[in-house]
């Protein structure tokens, strides 16, 4: 096992096949810093490099959040509070470039999540091929409250996976799915007792990397293929967050979530 502050990396299954990374930062809620960034890119990096030496040592990826409380509550707003325009636009690239590469993974990946699933956290687990959560689990999109809008990929995802009107549901009122909810809405592909999430995630990943994996890995590429227009949507979502970043009102959501008081929007 590999272990650092924020990030813990270990193999798991039957014949260790899966990888599992966990998000460590509970006191936080397993928020996304940049050091919890910088760590995900590098066990991306390990990944892709133990694949290019050994393609069929992992055949599954499990992401995770440490805690229990949290999978993850999005980027850490606390931490970008005090960052400049160009600060969050460096941030920004790469939180879209790590939603990028889960969504390309040469394997699969599967989101296992207990408790809180918020924002960019909802968004990384959306750009997994699954998610299993527990029934605990309460996923939403929160970021029009703080002067933003959802821009890691789930305005074209969740879209995707839940049609225009329930994701302008959660999108545009802030609301929250619990699991079952999401469930029947087919963002969740299964729901455990609380507690359970990782072991049945693992057990889920391990019965994908059982298949043949050029199998697993054409029909990966045959289901994406139903949502030709993924790139091009993310490329504008990107456009029009560019925007949103640098608007006044962002300045004023995130001053107000670091000194715990409701925001005063102004609409520019």
């Amino acid at each position: 096992m590999i272990a650092d502050s924020v990030l813990r990396t270990a193999r798991a299954g039957d014949e260790d096949r899966v990888l599992v990374l966990t998000l460590a930062r509970p006191e936080a809620l397993n928020a996304i810093d940049n050091a919890l960034l910088a760590a995900l890119h590098a066990a991306l990096d390990g990944l892709e490099s133990t694949l290019a030496a050994a393609p069929l040592s992992v055949r599954a990826v499990v992401l995770a959040g440490d805690g229990g409380r949290a999978f993850s509550t999005g980027m850490d707003l606390k931490e970008r509070a005090a960052f400049d325009d160009e600060e969050l636009r460096a941030q920004r690239r790469e939180i879209v470039r790590l939603i990028t590469r889960v969504h390309e993974l040469p394997v699969p990946a599967i989101a296992a999540v207990e408790g809180f699933a918020l924002a960019g956290g909802f968004e990384l687990a959306l750009a997994c091929d699954l998610i299993v959560a527990a029934r605990n689990a309460m996923f939403g999109l929160p970021e029009v409250g703080v002067g933003v809008f959802p821009g890691g990929g789930s305005t074209q995802t969740l879209t995707w996976a839940v049609g225009p009107a329930r994701a302008r549901d959660v999108i545009l009122t802030g609301r929250r799915l619990g699991a079952d909810e999401a469930e029947r809405w087919g963002i969740v592909a299964r729901v455990v007792e609380p507690g359970g999430a990782l072991d049945a995630a693992i057990a889920l990943a391990e019965r994908v990397a059982a298949g043949a994996p050029i199998a697993v890995r054409q029909a990966r590429r045959a289901i994406a293929s139903a949502h030709r227009a993924l790139a091009e949507g993310l490329a504008g979502e990107n456009a029009l967050y560019e925007e949103v970043l640098v608007s006044a009102d962002r300045r004023e959501g995130f001053r107000a979530f670091a000194e715990k008081r409701p925001p005063r929007f102004e609409g520019r």
